[in-house]
C-alpha cells in the first residue's frame, strides 16, 4: 500500500560516465547511521548489473537495487535496476519502463522530477560526473518545489559535462570537490533535522508536475497534456518519429507525446546518430547497386557486348566516387 509521504529527508544522486569510482567516495563518507534516504540512478542501460554489491564495499548502509511498491527509509540506498526508471511516489518506490528520457533508461531526470513533485523541499539533488546534461532539469524541478541542489566540483569529475551543465542552468546550493560533498551532504541533512524546517506538501509546478504524471502513468496519451506546458516544434522524435513539443528556454528541452523526453544536448546526439544510420543505409544501397554491375558486366563480357560493358564500368565508378562523398560526410560528423 502507498504511504501518503515520507517523513525524512532523500538525498536524489545522478551519475554517469566515471559515476562508480565517484559513488563509491561518496558513499563512503556516508555514517552507519545517516538520517536521510539515499535514492540512486546511474546510466546502466538493460544490461545485468551488479552495482550494489560493488557499493556496497564502501558503506555500511543497506544498500540493494530498489523495488516497486517497497517503502522508503532513512538510512538505506535504492539504486535504480537496469532498464526501469525509479520514481517517488509518496513514500514509496515505483518503477516503471516508460519512454526513455535522454536516451536513457534508467534516467536520472525522472527521478529527481519526481521526488521533487512527491517530497517537495525535502528533497537535496545530487549530479556527479557524466557526459551530456541529463540531471539538469530535474534538479531545477527540485529547487522550484524548494529543494537544495549540489554539484560535483567539474575539475574532480572524470566527464564534466553534467556537471558543468547543472552550474551553467541551476542555481545550486553548493559545488564541492568529491572528497568534500559527502561531509557537506551529511552536515546538512543534520542540519535541516534540527532546524525543524516547515516542509511544504501538495502544490503543483509546472512544467514538471505534468511531466511527472506522464511518466508515472505512460500509457496514458501525452498530446493533450502536453499542450499547456509547451509548444509544437515542427520536429520529431528521433525514437518513435512521433511530434516534439519544445519545453522551457533553459536549457531547451524537448518531449514527444509517447513520453520520450530530450535535452537539447540529447536530442542533437540522436539526430547524429539518425543521420549517421541513414547515410551507412546509403553506402549499403549503393554497394549492393555495384554488386549487380558487376554481374551485369560478366553476363555482357560472355554476350560479347562491348558498349554495354563500357556503360556498366561508367556506371559502377560514378558509384563509387558517390559512395566516397557519404564516407566523407560519415567523417565529418564525428571527427577524430
Amino acid at each position: 500500500m502507498q504511504r501518503d509521504s515520507f517523513s525524512g529527508q532523500i538525498i536524489v544522486i545522478g551519475a554517469s560516465f566515471g559515476g562508480l569510482a565517484a559513488l563509491l567516495e561518496l558513499l563512503g563518507q556516508f555514517p552507519d547511521d545517516f538520517e536521510a534516504a539515499v535514492l540512486i540512478t546511474m546510466h546502466i542501460g538493460d544490461q545485468p548489473s551488479q552495482m550494489p554489491r560493488i557499493l556496497a564495499a564502501a558503506t555500511a548502509l543497506n544498500i540493494s537495487f530498489a523495488e516497486s511498491g517497497e517503502p522508503i527509509q532513512a538510512g538505506r540506498v535504492y539504486v535504480a535496476p537496469p532498464d526501469r526508471h525509479l520514481l517517488v511516489k509518496g513514500g514509496t518506490i515505483h518503477l516503471t519502463r516508460s519512454a526513455k528520457e535522454n536516451h536513457a533508461r534508467p534516467a536520472i531526470d525522472p527521478m529527481f522530477r519526481s521526488a521533487a513533485a512527491s517530497n517537495q523541499n525535502k528533497v537535496i539533488g545530487v549530479i556527479l560526473t557524466g557526459e551530456l546534461d541529463d540531471g539538469v532539469v530535474g534538479l531545477q524541478a527540485i529547487k522550484a518545489y524548494g529543494g537544495l541542489a549540489f554539484v560535483q566540483d567539474p575539475a574532480t569529475a572524470q566527464a564534466s559535462s553534467m556537471p558543468e551543465s547543472a552550474l551553467r542552468n541551476v542555481e545550486v546550493d553548493g559545488c564541492l570537490p568529491l572528497a568534500e560533498l559527502g561531509e557537506v551532504l551529511v552536515q546538512t541533512v543534520r542540519q535541516r533535522a534540527t532546524e525543524a524546517a516547515s516542509f511544504e506538501s501538495g502544490k503543483r509546478v509546472e512544467p514538471f508536475a505534468t511531466e511527472n504524471d506522464l511518466t508515472e502513468d505512460w500509457s496514458s496519451g501525452g498530446a493533450y497534456a502536453l499542450d499547456p506546458i509547451g509548444k509544437v516544434s515542427g520536429l520529431c522524435c528521433p525514437e518513435c518519429g512521433g511530434a516534439l513539443w519544445e519545453l522551457g528556454d533553459k536549457p531547451i528541452r524537448f518531449r514527444c507525446h509517447t513520453g520520450h523526453a530530450y535535452s537539447w544536448a540529447a536530442l542533437f546526439e540522436s539526430q547524429n546518430e539518425t543521420v549517421e544510420e541513414a547515410l551507412w543505409v546509403a553506402v549499403r544501397a549503393l554497394h549492393e547497386k555495384q554488386l549487380l554491375l558487376g554481374r551485369l558486366i560478366q553476363s555482357s563480357e560472355v554476350a560479347g557486348r562491348g558498349g554495354a560493358v563500357k556503360e556498366y564500368e561508367l556506371a559502377s565508378a560514378g558509384l563509387e566516387s558517390h559512395k566516397g562523398t557519404i564516407r566523407a560526410l560519415l567523417a565529418s560528423l564525428r571527427p577524430a
